[in-house]
């Protein structure tokens, strides 16, 4: 399968890009209580100014791409959390957080709309009728792309149904943008999507890969399963792809474990590399410090490995 080349997204000369970490999680972090309906979404009103430095932490530590605080900023969801009157701007704020950052940093770094398909706290029995769904997938992409976000990226894409009409929604607006697989093995080792064990992780990618993406992501994905969800995606995948993974503070069955270091997820991503990605980054618990990890990491194997030298000050900005 071939798929438009990573120029809207990345220099032609094969540069990885490194893209942002957690901000849900990095709000959590700082202390910003996050709704428990819409998750890190209405804190784009209640904690601008925390947003906006988390993300000038991103970018000050190497970041190429930030992501807008709009991963759980559809209508359904923030209606089902008494805030649908908030949307525009809730949406507004989240973009111009992003670009107070770049603004801040003074130098050119591409903003990502964020779009998933999370249901109202995390509770898939409270999806709305597929209209109302596919119709908030439709009117969030519409308004990232009216508020100036340079790509959009579809985030944790697990099943057949809600995926494809987020991608379908997406398609439409015709910004380049990335679509965010999730993945993790069972007990018996099968690869199934992240949140919906009885999905085969395959049958996420035969259903979405048609959709011709611009990067395919695997993301929100346990570090130790994100090797083989990138061998998965290459079976079926000839063109670029790209690894942020969760860094979880508990393992797939819910006991704690220490989170991963920098320096740990550094070295994992040494496999990565090598097995091509052109985007590479953190999702849930990936700190700033993680990602000037990553970015040190690139930096060390600009030459040799397939990656080039480049100007990180003069990132090109993604284009339709």
């Amino acid at each position: 399968m071939n798929a438009p080349d990573l120029d809207p997204t990345a220099a032609r000369s094969g540069a990885c890009l490194l893209i942002d970490g957690g901000t849900g999680t990095e709000l959590r972090r700082r202390g910003v209580r996050l709704d428990p309906v819409a998750w890190s979404g209405p804190a784009a009103l209640t904690h601008f100014d925390v947003l906006v430095d988390i993300h000038a932490d991103y970018i000050d530590a190497g970041a190429d791409v930030v992501t807008a605080n709009t991963f759980a900023t559809s209508r359904f969801v923030l209606e089902a959390a008494g805030l649908g009157e908030e949307l525009v701007a809730i949406n507004r704020a989240s973009v111009a957080a992003a670009k107070q950052a770049r603004e801040r940093a003074g130098r050119d770094v591409a903003i990502a709309g964020s779009i998933s398909c999370f249901p109202p706290a995390f509770d898939v029995a409270r999806y709305p009728p597929p209209r109302d769904e596919r119709a908030g997938y439709e009117e969030l992409a519409s308004l990232l792309a009216e508020l100036g976000v340079d790509l959009l990226v579809l985030e944790m894409m697990e099943d057949e149904t809600h995926a494809r009409r987020a991608c379908d929604a997406v398609r439409a607006v015709g910004l380049p943008f990335w679509l965010g697989v999730s993945a993790r093995r069972r007990v018996d080792g099968a690869l199934v999507a992240y949140d919906f064990p009885d999905t085969a992780f395959d049958d996420v990618l035969a259903a979405l890969l048609d959709y011709s993406p611009a990067v395919v992501n695997v993301m929100h994905t346990p570090v130790d399963d994100v090797s083989a969800a990138l061998d998965a995606v290459r079976l079926r995948w000839t063109c670029a792809i790209g690894a942020y993974p969760e860094i979880a503070d508990e393992d797939a069955a819910g006991r704690p474990r220490e989170p991963l270091t920098p320096a740990q997820l550094a070295a994992r991503a040494e496999d990565w590399l090598r097995a091509g990605v052109r985007v590479l980054g953190g999702c849930c618990g990936t700190e700033p410090r993680h990602v000037r990890a990553l970015r040190a990491l690139l930096e060390r194997h600009s030459n040799g490995n397939g990656f080039q030298p480049r100007d990180q000050s003069s990132v090109k900005k993604p284009t339709a």
